[in-house]
């Protein structure tokens, strides 16, 4: 048990054989035990730091045992000083990382009421990490780009547990694609077989996090998460972003659920390609919303056209609502 002071084997063996043999002289020691005397010096130094043995002054060749009660009340005596001491500097530490914390928080904001700007990956991480440690019911979330990092997803398992375990009621919104992504498809059925909320649509607008309906992280850049974020606490802004979460919830599937394809017009992916292209919007765009790469998204449009038996987009777009398939709106 002396091992639980920090004794290595040579201390153990030189204190109880001196307790066995008390005064031996450095020499008896050294026979006995068969250690070196550089070994057996610094295994005495030890002991004698510890208050377990006693040099008598009248020959400082002779050692002593101490009473192992002495030593060890000694011993602790010590170790509480010490324990004393490094409460007292975690104290201070935890005082200056408070004060640290404000004056970051304040510096951040620069001005802006309720707006907070996190630059990089990594101040993201951090502050979602604190944002989900403070969640107390509800947490939504939009995750769009189809299939996400294996650094993502790790990042994310920790904190997706602990929520599930505070039985807060956490949504989730993939985009379709995910099904074609095995990593992410499991991520997302581990979500749900853990007690989350998760559904698909073809596409989604932005990536976005919403806490307690009071507090939302959107990424200053819409297709660019790593350029910064944005931490929202406007009361009419978050507002607005809980009603963009709602309306898409609605629209969405819930993952797993069988939807069946049209026996003529078009699926819900082309649908919404259909759509998007009806915006304006560019085939790079279309592929990041879909959560594909840009050659999918192109492959997407021309085989819309050839089922539309359309020459140009315009037209592919009219012979849809022609037909029913698309709305005007």
């Amino acid at each position: 048990m002396l091992d639980a002071l920090g004794l290595n084997e040579a201390c153990i063996s030189v204190y109880r054989t001196l307790l066995t043999q008390p005064e031996s002289r450095i020499q008896e020691l050294r026979s006995k035990l068969g250690l070196s005397e550089q070994e057996l010096r610094m295994s005495l130094d030890q002991l004698s730091e510890m208050a377990l043995i006693r040099v008598p002054s009248e020959d400082s060749q002779v050692f002593r045992a101490i009473d192992p009660a002495v030593g060890i009340q000694a011993l602790i005596a010590q170790q509480q000083a010490k324990l004393a001491q490094e409460h007292e500097r975690v104290e201070k530490i935890r005082l200056v990382a408070a004060q640290l914390a404000e004056d970051f928080s304040a510096a951040r904001l620069q001005g802006f009421s309720g707006i907070e700007r996190l630059n990089g990956l990594d101040e993201i991480r951090d502050r979602i990490h604190v944002l989900i440690a403070d969640v107390q019911s509800e947490y939504m979330a939009l995750a769009p780009g189809g299939a996400q990092s294996d650094a993502s997803m790790a990042a994310a398992r920790p904190q997706d547990q602990a929520l599930l375990r505070r039985r807060v009621r956490m949504r989730t919104i993939y985009v379709d694609s995910i099904k074609s992504h095995p990593a992410t498809l499991a991520y997302a059925r581990w979500l749900a077989d853990q007690g989350a909320q998760v559904r698909t649509r073809p596409s989604l607008p932005i990536r976005l996090a919403i806490a307690d309906r009071t507090t939302a992280v959107v990424p200053v850049e819409g297709d660019n998460s790593s350029v910064g974020a944005l931490v929202v606490t406007g009361t009419g802004t978050v507002v607005a972003m809980c009603a963009l979460f709602d309306a898409l919830w609605e629209q969405a599937v819930p993952l797993g659920e069988h939807v069946p394809s049209p026996e003529e017009g078009l699926s819900a992916q082309a649908t919404e390609v259909l759509r998007l292209l009806g915006q304006g919007h560019t085939d790079e765009v279309i592929a990041k919303r879909l959560g594909v790469s840009p050659r999918t998204a192109r492959r997407f449009v021309a085989d819309i056209m050839e089922k539309l038996g359309a020459r140009s987009r315009f037209q592919a777009g009219a012979r849809a609502v022609a037909k029913g398939w698309l709305t005007e709106h």
